[in-house]
């Protein structure tokens, strides 16, 4: 690449199209002999131009403020030129000209690159993760509109202060009912989203400094909800008169014994029933969210509901084996069933696959590695954020290893007495 070069602005007109006693303005960029032109959009009358230091002349007020104009464009084009210089990219005269007039890709915008995202990513990314995406594009237009009173921002401008205000605007959000909307994990999720797109635009070249580099994400860890064997118990024994409640009784309690998520219980088909070489049937199907493909056992209690709604879903045109309500009906309507039941959690179709991590699968013995493969993680350090040992797993380890201790004590003094009576 050449560092050398001539570069060279000129400020010239052309006579008016509109007005024969005016001239149009015009700035020419020079780079080794190659021109770009740009009409400034500014006239001046005849006799008020003096082409040899190509400025206007006199010193009347109008005058004045067009000189000090040709300046600012002067300065900023010499900015451009060095922009371009620094981030050592091919000079010419029509990138200075794109520079100057925000046409390349120094100067896209934040609309921009979410329009970019969206276009690349809408057939990469899952339905569901394009959805989280879109609230957080609506997010950072309301932080636009309402903190700094813009529809669109250069990316250039993006900084360390526009990441923490827009966190601030986050934790501080309101509904209609001046209820506060986000907890510390939601704005944490909508800022690694933002996190993301931004990264997306430094690949790309967009922007040269990431304003995220000095800002650390901070998840709080909690305990996610499982129900215990006791409430399990309760739940399958309950019998509901509303057949809407029963339907997503039994759908619920059959992720729980399944671990599949709502997506996946929802399109479940007889194709994806399968006899296993050990005579059992299993469940082989891939997970919508990740792709991971995924076989599960079906254990009695889950072949028991399949066969319950295997009659009335054959007259179900799609073919799925259950009756699944929408995720935000199911919901509901678990709230519904948890209250009738006397469970005193905020139960969601999510809280099945905790449970049969927790309550089916760890609590009786299985290894977790063994339970990543049935939840269809990639990594071990994803299903431990479903996995807790439960207080009698613990109470039944440290029982069995007191037994081991007592019998370890009683072969000991067995030998001792072996020794005295041999002696």
């Amino acid at each position: 690449m050449k560092t050398k070069h001539t570069f060279t602005v000129i400020f010239f007109t052309r006579k008016s199209r509109s007005n024969h006693k005016q001239l149009s303005i015009y700035v020419r960029i020079t780079i080794n002999g190659k021109r770009a032109e740009i009409s400034l959009k500014r006239v001046i009358p005849i006799k008020d131009w003096d082409s040899n230091k190509s400025r206007g002349r006199g010193n009347s007020q109008q005058v004045r403020t067009l000189n000090t104009y040709l300046d600012e464009v002067y300065n900023r084009l010499l900015e451009c030129h060095k922009e371009i210089l620094e981030e050592d990219k091919f000079i010419s005269s029509e990138a200075i000209k794109a520079r100057y007039l925000g046409e390349d890709d120094n100067s896209k915008t934040l609309r921009e690159l979410i329009a970019y995202h969206y276009g690349n990513m809408a057939f990469v990314l899952k339905r569901g993760t394009m959805k989280n995406y879109y609230t957080t594009e609506k997010y950072l237009y309301k932080f636009l509109l309402k903190k700094r009173r813009l529809k669109d921002i250069y990316l250039k401008q993006l900084n360390y202060e526009f990441v923490t205000d827009f966190e601030h605007f986050l934790r501080n959000y309101r509904n209609s009912r001046k209820q506060l909307m986000l907890s510390n994990n939601g704005v944490m999720k909508h800022l690694e989203r933002f996190k993301k797109m931004v990264n997306l635009a430094v690949k790309l070249e967009w922007m040269h400094k990431n304003p995220f580099n000095q800002f650390q994400l901070k998840y709080q860890k909690y305990d996610r909800a499982y129900l215990s064997e006791r409430e399990l118990e309760l739940l399958e024994s309950t019998e509901f008169t509303s057949e809407r409640l029963q339907r997503v009784k039994d759908c619920f309690v059959f992720s729980c014994y399944t671990g599949l998520s709502y997506v996946d219980v929802k399109e479940l088909t007889d194709d994806n029933i399968v006899q296993g070489i050990d005579g059992n049937y299993w469940i082989f199907t891939k997970r919508e969210k990740t792709d991971e493909r995924v076989k599960v056992p079906l254990l009695p209690k889950a072949w028991e509901i399949i066969e319950k709604y295997r009659i009335l879903q054959a007259t179900d045109s799609m073919g799925y084996l259950l009756p699944v309500n929408s995720n935000q009906k199911t919901n509901k309507y678990l709230k519904e069933i948890s209250a009738m039941c006397n469970i005193h959690k905020n139960i969601t179709f999510h809280v099945a696959r905790h449970t049969f991590a927790t309550t089916v699968l760890l609590s009786n013995g299985v290894p977790i590695e063994t339970v990543s493969k049935l939840l269809g993680h990639s990594k071990l350090t994803t299903t431990q954020l479903y996995a807790r040992v439960v207080e009698t797993k613990i109470s039944e380890d440290i029982s069995d290893l007191l037994d081991r201790f007592k019998l370890k004590d009683k072969n000991k003094r067995y030998g001792i007495l072996s020794k005295i009576e041999l002696k």
